[in-house]
C-alpha cells in the first residue's frame, strides 16, 4: 500500500509548473469579465 505521508513528504513540483505560474501571475490577462466591461462601456457611448 502507499504511504501517502511519505509520497508527500518527497514530493517536488515540476519546473514547468514553477515557471507557467509565474507567467501567469506576472502576466495581465484579459478574461471574460474584462471584454464584458468593455462591451457595456461600448453599450453606453453610442447611447
Amino acid at each position: 500500500m502507499l504511504n501517502f505521508e511519505e509520497e508527500l513528504a518527497k514530493f517536488q513540483p515540476s519546473l514547468e509548473v514553477d515557471k507557467v505560474e509565474e507567467v501567469v501571475y506576472n502576466n495581465n490577462l484579459t478574461d471574460i469579465t474584462d471584454i464584458v466591461k468593455e462591451l457595456i462601456q461600448d453599450a453606453k457611448g453610442t447611447l
